[in-house]
């Protein structure tokens, strides 16, 4: 018992799902419907078109701060340069005051001034010098992924310029078929007609209204004096006829021979 009572809710969940499916169906088929759906898609990609615009956007604002970064990176390495090279310069001046001697050069402090310069100039250049080959590897990179993210975007603002154009010829698609399916389904006999239905009930009213006259008719007696109007009319116009076929001269002879002309013959006296 209770294993039919599965089945049969089974049966009935089965019937209920399959009509919210059509009645879903017909419902997404409605061109209104297809038409908001498409607006919908629309909005939401031309907002996700929005988003990947802000995202390139920043992307470029990073591009140019690496830019201005490594800008000021070049600028402070030209000045490392010309501040090592200076160091390198006073040194020099510095041992020819010694005359060369190499010892009373080393032990100089102004020497040794020069020479502790040359070398933080020379340390903090080449931790510049690695900061921009990472700058412009980053720069190469980010350029790169900036150019190829543009060319997506100009592809889908093309996509989406494509949908609006792709709305129009859906509906009238939808349109066009609602209209044929309507016209097949008409000359199938399938349809539900609805002129179809009101010319039913018109006929249907008139043949009541003509039987109802009829009855009508019948009960007051009016059909009994139509046909006896109907067989006088007939004797006036037969008799007119024989008048004047023998007023021509052919009207038919009186068989003398029948017996009815011995009926219709007048006795002599």
């Amino acid at each position: 018992m209770f294993r039919a009572i599965g089945k049969y809710a089974r049966a009935v969940w089965y019937l209920v799902t399959f009509r919210i499916d059509k009645a879903s169906e017909t419902l997404r088929m409605n061109p209104g419907v297809v038409s908001a759906n498409y607006d919908r898609i629309i909005h939401e990609k031309r907002a996700r078109i929005n988003q990947y615009k802000d995202a390139i956007a920043a992307m470029v604002a990073q591009e140019e701060t690496k830019k201005q970064k490594l800008k000021g990176l070049t600028e402070e390495i030209q000045r490392l340069e010309k501040l090592k090279a200076g160091a390198a310069a006073k040194a020099q001046q510095v041992a020819a005051q010694h005359n060369g001697d190499p010892e009373a050069t080393r032990n100089d402090p102004e020497y040794l001034k020069c020479q502790a310069a040359f070398k933080d100039f020379s340390s903090t250049l080449a931790e510049k010098q690695a900061r921009v080959a990472e700058i412009e590897t980053d720069l190469e990179q980010l350029v790169e992924n900036v150019n190829r993210h543009k060319v997506q975007i100009q592809t889908q603002m093309r996509d989406l310029e494509k949908l609006a154009e792709e709305k129009h010829d859906a509906v009238a698609t939808i349109l066009s078929a609602k209209e044929e399916r309507e016209i097949a389904d008409l000359m199938s006999g399938i349809a539900d007609d609805k002129t179809s239905e009101e010319l039913r009930e018109l006929r249907e009213l008139r043949q009541k209204a003509s039987a109802g006259a009829r009855v009508s008719r019948e009960l007051a007696g009016l059909d009994t004096k139509q046909a006896e109007n109907d067989f006088l009319q007939y004797a006036s116009d037969s008799q007119a006829n024989d008048e004047f076929d023998a007023l021509i001269g052919i009207a038919q002879k009186p068989d003398t021979d029948s017996p009815a002309a011995d009926k219709t013959r007048i006795p002599e006296g």
